[in-house]
């Protein structure tokens, strides 16, 4: 159910779950935007830092952070502090959500709960759940259905610093609840940061996911040596696997022509910063998968979702050949060579081919979520 607060178009209390690249930039531009921010971090060193220089020492280490956001951390923020907010922010992994929103609640009033945004991208491992079952199992259908989302071309390591140095930058905002989405949008609206609504969070939350295993496939490419013909088909015949996974599932397949689904995979797979990417890159290198994860720094939520789409794939019936074959990849052993020649060698088929059968997870989803 929405919650009955003040317009977001004024000063709001936003408290930012994750101090990475993503959170630390979305803190960065509420903060400008005349928000009261406080951007919570598990390393005492970030928290210290941010407070009294305004700098992130791991994250966007050059750039002066807005004098509107203080640092809370390394424990948990407590009732107290999240009864005064008007906005949650999530910016954590989603492998992480579920232990995190199962501490906070205890906090949250859903009488009059604040707006809560996750900008998360991935499928939980074991049980290949999206972020809004996650939300239903551990804090109520009602808090569920009025969760937004925030997806786009904009999570790249250098789109964040477009963010922050105020280049233009437009993202997808949705809900199932309208009113949130337009709350959610309003607040982070500025010319450089321009939020489009929807109604599809499902079809948003799976684009988003998925695109980091096509970002993975775009970089091994790469790292194989292949040219932008190459990669042109992968961004293209990912979109149509995409589509057709997002459609067996329930979503709409338009949603994956927006900026949560073409534009985010667009920019993942054409950019060398892009985690995802990376890790596909040094595979295609010859680099072992353990050996790029020691040493990555971050997560890169492709390697973890892709266990999580073929769980999706298995269950659904349906064939992805490029999400498979990245699987096989990671954790199956599967040379990288043999890979693109089983690929490359398989028989013509139909450019566009959506299933005859849709939408059984979703409507369970929505039967969860009372929406049925």
């Amino acid at each position: 159910m929405p919650s009955p607060t003040r317009p977001m178009s004024e000063p709001s209390k936003v408290l930012v779950f994750g101090a990475g690249n993503f959170g630390s930039c979305l803190a960065d531009h509420l903060g400008d935007s005349d928000h009261d921010v406080y951007l919570w971090s598990r390393q005492g060193e970030v928290v210290e830092s941010l407070n009294k220089t305004h700098r992130n020492p791991i994250y966007l280490k050059d750039h002066h952070f807005s004098t509107n956001i203080t640092a809370v951390g390394p424990e948990l923020p407590g009732e107290t502090l999240i009864n005064e907010m008007d906005v949650l922010l999530f910016a954590i992994p989603t492998q992480f959500l579920r232990e995190n929103l199962e501490k906070l609640r205890l906090y949250l009033n859903k009488e009059k709960h604040p707006l809560l945004i996750f900008v998360n991208k991935g499928i939980e491992i074991g049980t290949h759940a999206l972020t809004l079952e996650i939300i239903a199992d551990t804090c109520g259908a009602g808090i569920a259905k009025a969760a937004t989302f925030i997806s786009g071309p904009s999570f790249a390591k250098e789109s964040k610093i477009c963010v922050v140095q105020r280049q233009p930058t437009s993202v997808s905002v949705t809900s199932f609840t309208d009113s949130e989405a337009q709350r959610a949008a309003i607040l982070f609206h500025q010319p450089h940061f321009r939020c489009y609504t929807g109604s599809d969070p499902i079809g948003t939350e799976l684009a988003g996911a998925l695109k980091n295993v096509y970002a993975i496939a775009a970089g091994a490419a790469d790292g194989l040596g292949f040219e932008n013909n190459t990669r042109a088909m992968i961004i293209t015949r990912g979109l149509a696997e995409m589509t057709r996974i997002g459609t067996a599932y329930g979503a709409d397949p338009l949603t994956f022509l927006g900026l949560a689904g073409v534009g985010d995979l667009f920019m993942s797979c054409s950019s060398p910063t892009s985690r995802n990417y990376s890790v596909g890159f040094r595979l295609g290198k010859g680099e072992s998968l353990d050996s790029i994860i020691n040493n990555l720094g971050s997560v890169a939520e492709g390697v973890t979702t892709a266990k999580g789409v073929k769980m999706i794939l298995d269950e659904l019936g349906i064939k992805a050949r490029i999400a498979t074959t990245i699987y096989e990849v990671l954790y199956e052993g599967k040379d990288i060579q043999t890979a693109v020649r089983e690929l490359l060698e398989l028989p013509s088929s139909k450019e566009i081919d959506l299933p005859s059968a849709t939408g059984g997870p979703a409507k369970q989803l929505m039967k969860k979520l009372g929406l049925d």
